[in-house]
Formats: structure tokens, C-alpha cells, sequence
């Protein structure tokens, strides 16, 4: 059978974060907002990375696969994997597929299809809930059945997965320039699931424990990556690396022992990654952390379920990076449905302190699934899934209008990158190759970083939040 992967970019979305759910791009609406813009989205992300087990499981069951981006294609069974921010676009295109093709059949699998069977209850396709690479091991049973709605389940040994199939894909363009200098990127995962509890996250929808790969087939992927395809860089997707130690320790001693050093990246919360592992992780190729950071304010994190830390420590932990040369992305939230003006204010003063590399603003979106959407389901404004882009207001707040939170939103970019004490703390990741040549005239305390006297946090550019008014 010739089985078609149907996948979309539309509107700058990226499927493989918020849990599958997909985020979008920060779009600016000044110039300055437009040069962040710009360096937002000059990266080709790679696909999600579902697909490229799929690709692989599907043509090791005998079938032909065609990835087929933004454009469809005859074929025997269409597949798709929706983001909640494409779900008016994919309907739109399975609508076209029922048309044009009708003895095709169309799958709709990932997180969406999982928790809003509902959205293509119209539609001539089969939605399929649970994780995606288990549809090889239900092929028949699928194809077979003529409900709906049917259940796939977890993948109960992820060593069982084979490395994902990048050739039918535009590998060569995948890169993530944030993190790494070296590209292509690819993306990689040595465990699934969260054991946290913060109720906005869509991580923990599925199961709220962690499962891990084995670190050797970790590796191998890794190693068969890049003698493959040529990728010089790894993004780990694990939502959290390195909750269990010996299983980081062991994949860093077998990513050391590679016969080319990589890049690699990893997300996780700081108290799993102290200096010493920090070190270790570095040693053998960390370029960057992503950590979510949300806000400074302990109430709010404790009523969404979210485990405070202590705030010198993410600072301690930001300086610490920069210091021995690992980029910091760090995710702040606002637009809670009580946000003030001065809780606003709270948390892009904080993230100026904190100054990591990368300070992603986002919008609190409520997703389908988790707690969080069901204990503020009045306070929705919008159902409309092509705003659910993390960068967009959908909520009715109890201080601002929609429009309100939007233009704060514009402002925490615009006055957190255009600042002086930002770009003397970060210079060397915005210059990678020139530092590298001019590190050896710094001394040891300064190799990572310019004088600490001009990486303070700078009082030349206000924060306008003063300048919106209260709803009425």
C-alpha cells in the first residue's frame, strides 16, 4: 500500500511541542517586534518526530511512504497527525481528500485525536486515540474496523520502536538554531511522560509517570543519525530529563565515547541538573537547557499544581549556565485569567534578573485534557483551535480585555530583547564561532561572559504595561 504522511506548517506551527499539541511562532507587530520575528522563525524545525517512527515502522511492515508537506497525494491511506492549532487546516484537507479520493482512508492520530475525537466526528475518518507508533503494531485491526473512534494504547517497550525513517523527509533543512551552531538538527527521545502534576500541562494527559529507552539504543540512534543522514545536532524531546540519574549518566558516557562529538540539547527542571551534572553533560556536548520558569509568584504556581523553586536558585542556576558556555531557554507565562498589571510587571522584571538566552513569553492556553481547562471552562473566549498558538489570547480576563493582554504580550518581547545588559550577558551564543576565537583573552572567571558590571539587568527601557488600561 502506498500510505501518505500528511503534515502542515500553517501558521508557523511546530507539532512536536506543548505535548504534541503544537505551538506556534511569535509574530511581531512593530519593527523591533518584527526583528524578533525574524529570528523566531528562521528555523526549519524538524518534523514531529511520531512521523519519522511511523515512516519507519510503516515501511518495515512492506508499504510505501511519502511525506508530503503542505500539498496531498493519492494514496492508499492518508495519516495525519493534527496539531490543535491546525485543526480547521487538516479538517479542510481531509475534507478535499473525501472528495477527491474517496476510497482512501484517512487517520487522524497524536494528542488531538486523543483528547477531541469529537473535532472529526463530521468527517469520512478514523480517529485513533494513544500514541501514535502504535498503529504498525494494530495495522490490520485498524484497517480492518469500521468504527470511528478506536483506541490504540501506549507503546509498553520503547526499545521495541525502531530509529525513525528520516529519507522521505527535507532533513537536510532541519535546524534549531537557538541551541545548536552546528546543523542539521534532529530530534531524539530516551523517555516519555511527566511526574509532576501542574494542572495546564498536556504532558501528563496520557499517564503520569515516566518511561525510559535503554541509554545504548539512545546512543545508536543517535550514531546511525549521523552516519545516515548527517545530523551534527540532537534535540532531546523527553519532557523531563533526567528524573532518573543513573539512566542520564549512562547515556552521557555512551554519547562521550561517540566517535564524532554532537550538539545536543535537553529540557528539564533545574534540580535535576546540578553544577556537577551540568559539567558532565557539557563535557560531552550540551549546548542549551530549556527550563520552564512560568513566575516568580509562588501562589500562582501552587494553585496550578506547579512545584515552586526557590527563586535565587533559577537565577544561581541561569548564571551558572552562561558561565560555562550552555545556552538557557527559559518559559515564562502570563495571561492567567487573574493577572494584573503588577503580576505582569512581577514577571518580565523577573525574567530581566533571571536574563537567560531565550525568554519565551507565553500566553496561558488552556488545553483539552488537562485540569486546567476544566476549572476555568467559563472564562474561555475563544474555541477557535487556530488561536491556540500559545502567542494569543483565549481567555476572558478579569483585568484586561483580550486585546490588553496582546499588546502586553508585544511589549515583554519588545523591551526583554532590546536591551543592552541582554545582549552583553549573551553575546557569546549570538556568536558562537567569535567567541570560541576570543574566549582565550578573557580570563577564567570572565571566559563565558563579558564583565559582570554590564550584565545587570538595564533601567533605560521601561516596561509599558502602565500604558494599557483596565476592561471596563
Amino acid at each position: 500500500m502506498h500510505i501518505a504522511l500528511c503534515d502542515t506548517r500553517y501558521g508557523g506551527v511546530f507539532k512536536d511541542f506543548a505535548g504534541g499539541f503544537g505551538v506556534g511562532t511569535f509574530r511581531g507587530w512593530s519593527p523591533r517586534g518584527k526583528v524578533i520575528e525574524y529570528f523566531y522563525n528562521r528555523d526549519f524545525r524538524p518534523s514531529a518526530l511520531a512521523l519519522g517512527y511511523l515512516a519507519a515502522q510503516l515501511r518495515r511492515l512492506g508499504h510505501t511512504v511519502e511525506y508530503c508537506l503542505d500539498r496531498l497525494v493519492p494514496a492508499d491511506v492518508h495519516v495525519f497527525l493534527p496539531a490543535l492549532m491546525t485543526v480547521p487546516r487538516e479538517r479542510s484537507l481531509i475534507r478535499h481528500i473525501n472528495s477527491k479520493w474517496p476510497a482512501s482512508r484517512v487517520l487522524v492520530l497524536g494528542q488531538v485525536a486523543s483528547t477531541m475525537p469529537d473535532a472529526f466526528a463530521d468527517l469520512d475518518c478514523q480517529v485513533l486515540r494513544g500514541e501514535p507508533e502504535q498503529l504498525a503494531s494494530k495495522w490490520d485491526d485498524v484497517l480492518s474496523s469500521r468504527e470511528q473512534v478506536d483506541d490504540l494504547g501506549t507503546v509498553a517497550d520503547l526499545d521495541d520502536l525502531p530509529f525513525p525513517d528520516w529519507s522521505p523527509f527535507p532533513y537536510r533543512r532541519f535546524r534549531v538554531g537557538y541551541d545548536f551552531w552546528r546543523f542539521p538538527t534532529a530530534y531524539v527521545q530516551s523517555s516519555r511522560g511527566c511526574t509532576l502534576s501542574c494542572s495546564y500541562c498536556p504532558y501528563i494527559i496520557l499517564e503520569n509517570k515516566v518511561r525510559t529507552r535503554s541509554p545504548e539504543s539512545v546512543v545508536d540512534e543517535i550514531r546511525h543519525n549521523g552516519e545516515t543522514y548527517g545530523f551534527r545536532s540532537f534535540k532531546f524531546r523527553d519532557p523531563l530529563f533526567g528524573a532518573k540519574k543513573k539512566h542520564l549518566v549512562e547515556i552521557a558516557e555512551r554519547i562521550g565515547r561517540l566517535p564524532k562529538k554532537i550538539q545536543f540539547s535537553v529540557e528539564s527542571r533545574i534540580e535535576l541538573l546540578p553544577q556537577e551534572t551540568l559539567q558532565m553533560l557539557r563535557d560531552v556536548g550540551l549546548t542549551s537547557v530549556t527550563v520552564g520558569i512560568e513566575t516568580p509568584d509562588r501562589d500562582t504556581l501552587l494553585k496550578y499544581k506547579r512545584a515552586p523553586i526557590r527563586d535565587d536558585k533559577q537565577g544561581h542556576f541561569v548564571d551558572m549556565c552562561r558561565r560555562m558556555g550552555i545556552r538557557v531557554v527559559a518559559g515564562f507565562m502570563i495571561g492567567f485569567p487573574d493577572d494584573t498589571r503588577q503580576s505582569i510587571r512581577s514577571v518580565f522584571r523577573y525574567a530581566k534578573q533571571v536574563n537567560p538566552f531565550v525568554a519565551n513569553f507565553n500566553i496561558c492556553t488552556p488545553y483539552p485534557g488537562t485540569g486546567f481547562i476544566s476549572d476555568i471552562r467559563d472564562q474561555i473566549d475563544s474555541l477557535d483551535w487556530s488561536r491556540y498558538d500559545v502567542y494569543t489570547p483565549n481567555l476572558k480576563y478579569d483585568h484586561f480585555t483580550t486585546d490588553q493582554m496582546a499588546d502586553i504580550h508585544q511589549e515583554c518581547f519588545r523591551h526583554y530583547y532590546w536591551r543592552f545588559s541582554w545582549l552583553f550577558a549573551n553575546w557569546q551564543f549570538l556568536t558562537p564561532r567569535l567567541h570560541a576565537m576570543l574566549s582565550p583573552l578573557f580570563g577564567r572567571r570572565e571566559r563565558n561572559s563579558l564583565p559582570a558590571v554590564l550584565a545587570q539587568p538595564s533601567k533605560s527601557i521601561p516596561f509599558k504595561v502602565i500604558e494599557t488600561r483596565d476592561a471596563a
